[in-house]
């Protein structure tokens, strides 16, 4: 059977060294957490005990299991993965001061024939691109495609420049592994020629990147989740009882072993669509996780809320001096804390088939075996996905919660599923032909004012078809959630000001 051999031959370094590198990045946040903590204790021991107590009973405890599971592969996965390239990947890193972009310029005398160009000395591993530029006709021989088994030979003129990207995924590991230092020009005029380099150059394996921005996350996670223990105490008081009561829900769980098994699941499905399956699998997985977080947020939004104002409850708390803005704002960041939580454990989950696809297609269909680049690569086009899904999920959680000072569980879900609906489809109906009609585009245009426009974040049609999303996109992105979710929560804290409790 295919699936047992790609655990037992050499396949599983495919697909597990890019997990392999999220787990290194976790391994390091945990070290940098651990110093941090070591120094708290020593210098001020109440507050390295408030700060375990902290993890201990709030969401960050599954998030720190899930961590130490993901350093204890870092350490053993050298072992347990045959052929794990760890001592290349990590010898890059002392390579990161020496790369970057240069420009520089180079002079071939005349009637000049196989000149060397000793200035372009670069190992082709590092070698991202280049662009030349002359100022009199000349040829020029490199061995940058020699690995290929070709030699690159063209011929300039001024005002042509000539470029060249290396691709983003090699077909074989042991591609670009010699110094791109057999570089010739030959310029058969009278006049010397001047040539300007410009060269882009990264360490050989720059998907050890994802190794700091791992550790940068699980770093900021923590900073926020800290942050607001110490900034608003209140407010973290009545989220942490929130959040520890939403995933006390049986609910939660059966969410959790609903999406993992759902996740593995649809590595196997046959998709039919002649060796791209991991295109339907991401669209699939970025949707499943999606449904699954909304659904959590508005019911645990629906118990948190409406029958804690029905039962008293909201009253008794109240009673303290505790404001009702800060009651709602607490009620909105505890139901996001669960939501946090399940996107971590099953967007890791996510990622982790994504990566294993690559391999099963590739052995369903024969094709030729890919590189654990090429798992990589389509393993972190889909964090984007992952990250817009989350934030339409924030915004989703903050109308739902503005919802349930008003209306119960079952209107709050009729309510939300049909915003989430419209969300998508408003802005397609109104830029449609029915759209022609006025009074469709009336009370279109009126419902995309109105509602969220949840387009901004479906983007996995090109997730799944492996384009780039800009950070720029992303951040335009988070700026619509903040602001939508800021007038939801506005809109909330109104409805409940003048909510009778008693």
């Amino acid at each position: 059977m295919f699936t047992s051999s790609i655990f037992l031959c050499g396949l599983l370094v495919t697909w597990a060294t890019p997990v392999w590198l999220i787990s290194v990045g976790a391994a390091v946040g945990l070290l940098v957490l651990a110093a941090i903590f070591g120094v708290l204790y020593l210098v001020s021991r109440p507050t390295a005990d408030w700060m375990f107590a902290s993890v201990r009973e709030g969401v960050l405890l599954p998030i720190f299991y899930l961590v130490c599971a993901l350093s204890a592969f870092a350490v053993l996965g050298t072992v347990l993965v045959p052929g794990l390239p760890y001592q290349r990947v990590l010898a890059s890193v002392s390579r990161l001061s020496a790369v970057g972009d240069r420009e520089f310029e180079i002079v071939v005398p005349p009637s000049t024939r196989n000149h060397p160009l000793k200035e372009v000395d670069v190992p082709l591993a590092e070698l991202n691109g280049f662009i030349l530029d002359v100022d009199e006709p000349v040829s020029i021989e490199t061995n940058i495609a020699s690995s290929l088994g070709q030699i690159l030979a063209f011929r300039m003129a001024p005002g042509s420049p000539f470029s060249w990207r290396k691709p983003l995924a090699q077909d074989k590991d042991s591609a670009f592994t010699q110094r791109a230092e057999d570089w010739k020009a030959s310029n058969p005029g009278t006049k010397p020629v001047h040539i300007r380099v410009l060269l882009a150059t990264d360490i050989e394996y720059p998907q050890v990147w994802i190794v700091p921005g791992t550790a940068l996350a699980l770093l900021g996670l923590v900073g926020v989740y800290f942050g607001l223990r110490l900034g608003m105490p209140k407010v973290a008081a009545i989220a942490l009882v929130t959040a520890k009561e939403s995933m006390a829900q049986p609910l939660y769980y059966v969410v959790m072993a609903l999406g993992s098994f759902a996740l593995l699941a649809f590595i196997y499905i046959p998709y039919n669509t002649f060796g791209e399956d991991v295109k339907m699998l991401k669209d699939s997985g970025l949707t499943l996780i999606m449904v699954l977080a909304i659904i959590v947020a508005v019911w645990s939004a629906s118990v948190s809320v409406w029958e804690e104002v029905e039962g008293r409850t909201a009253l008794t708390v109240l009673s303290k001096p505790v404001l009702r803005r800060q009651f709602i704002l607490g009620k909105f960041l505890g139901i996001l804390g669960p939501v946090v939580v399940l996107f971590v454990v099953l967007g890791f989950l996510f990622l982790v088939t994504v990566s294993y696809k690559v391999v099963y297609d590739s052995r369903e269909v024969a094709k030729m075996e890919p590189t654990w680049q090429l798992c990589y690569l389509e393993m972190i086009r889909t964090l984007p996905g992952l990250v817009l899904a989350f934030f339409e999920t924030v915004v989703l959680t903050a109308i739902s919660v503005a919802i349930s000072t008003r209306l119960p569980m079952v209107a709050n879900l009729i309510v939300c599923a049909s915003i989430y609906v419209l969300g998508h489809l408003v802005p397609m109906l109104v830029n449609s032909s029915v759209g022609k009609f006025e009074i469709v585009r009336f009370v279109g245009q009126f419902l995309a004012t109105v509602l969220p426009v949840l387009d901004h974040f479906n983007i996995q049609a090109a997730v799944a078809a492996g384009a780039a999303v800009p950070l720029a996109y992303l951040g335009m992105a988070l700026l619509y959630c903040v602001l939508y979710s800021t007038i939801a929560m506005l809109l909330g804290l109104a409805m409940f000001e003048d909510r009778d409790l008693a």
